[in-house]
């Protein structure tokens, strides 16, 4: 962590930490796996790790089960230097679990043990709302929204930290197979739409929560409402794209030799909190927005190099070096 970390602007993540299985060997089926290895993940709580590990200052609220698992979840985000006074362990319920494949092109498919995982029981009586309050950033995704009590507390969540004048981060992270229905997703998704001041997405979503095209300028146009500060969609290797009230472009990508895309987008999302935590002006300076995405894009390129997700996240100067090599 670096000496600015202690003074750094706190970000807060809110929702599921979990551990991911993976095939130890590419390309194969769960079925036919012969081993697997066990990596922590969960979108939130790797934003979480993310912006640690470049420098900034995150916390994590979020349920394990009290069991062994949940244990090592909890150790991994003190040893990332994540505060973790918003974590609640709950005695009755497991830490979820994801099974994921990796195809041969380092794409993923994921199947899930949660029947109820802790993740989904958070309540709002367990809620750090004074840890919430502090944070200059208030992270979330769209899981911590497909099941009660945890979608209250997120809702709960969410009012504490824009009552207090907190900007809203949202990066919806679909993973259709938990939610009962595409349907059921794409409206869960868009309920909290309009609250948040930033919200990031991949072409992918874009493609699923419109059912347009994503690569058309005028169906990214359709997640836009007045109010939202910055929207960024991430398109993978190509790099991406950003839309403000007064300006908008395209920020191109790395070429790196792609592993796993696992926590991506994660370390794309947490460079650019680390930015905005900063300076928030770059919602209104193009020229800062431009040099906050190009390293951003650079942390997400750099993480699909490293199996796993917290494991491959990149540090400052990791970043800042691919950035300097490709000028």
């Amino acid at each position: 962590m670096s000496s600015g970390g202690a003074t750094a602007e706190l970000v807060v993540s809110f929702g599921e930490m979990l551990i991911d299985f993976v095939p130890d060997v590419a390309g194969v089926s769960l079925a036919e796996s012969g081993g697997f290895i066990k990596a922590p993940g969960g979108a939130p709580a790797n934003v979480a790790v993310a912006i640690t590990k470049l420098g900034g200052r995150s916390a994590f609220v979020g349920k394990f089960g009290d069991d062994e698992f949940g244990h090592m979840l909890a150790d991994i985000l003190k040893k990332n230097g994540v505060e973790a006074e918003g974590v609640r362990f709950d005695p009755n319920a497991r830490t979820a679990l994801a099974f994921v494949t990796l195809k041969s092109n380092g794409e993923r498919e994921f199947m899930f043990y949660r029947n109820p995982s802790a993740d989904m029981l958070l309540t709002e009586s367990e809620l750090n709302l004074s840890l919430i309050k502090r944070a200059k950033i208030f992270h979330y995704g769209s899981i911590s929204l497909i099941s009660e009590p945890c979608r209250t507390a997120h809702l709960a969540a969410m009012r504490a930290a824009k009552q207090a004048g907190i900007l809203l981060s949202y990066d919806p992270n679909v993973r259709l197979p938990l939610w009962p229905s595409e349907e059921a997703a794409r409206t869960g998704i868009k309920s909290i739409w309009k609250e948040a001041d930033f919200i990031k997405v991949s072409d992918d979503e874009v493609a699923f929560l419109t059912q347009g095209d994503p690569c058309k300028e005028e169906t990214v146009k359709t997640l836009w409402y007045d109010g939202l500060k910055l929207l960024v969609v991430t398109d993978g290797e190509k790099g991406c794209r950003y839309f403000t009230k007064d300006f908008k472009g395209q920020i191109p990508g790395y070429a790196v030799k792609t592993i796993d895309t696992t926590g991506a987008g994660d370390a794309f999302v947490g460079a650019l909190l680390v930015s905005i935590a900063k300076d928030n002006s770059l919602f209104k300076n193009e020229e800062k927005l431009k040099q906050a995405l190009a390293f951003a894009n650079a942390c997400g390129a750099i993480c699909t190099t490293k199996k796993g997700a917290i494991p491959a996240l990149p540090t400052a100067s990791m970043a800042m070096e691919l950035v300097a090599k490709a000028k």
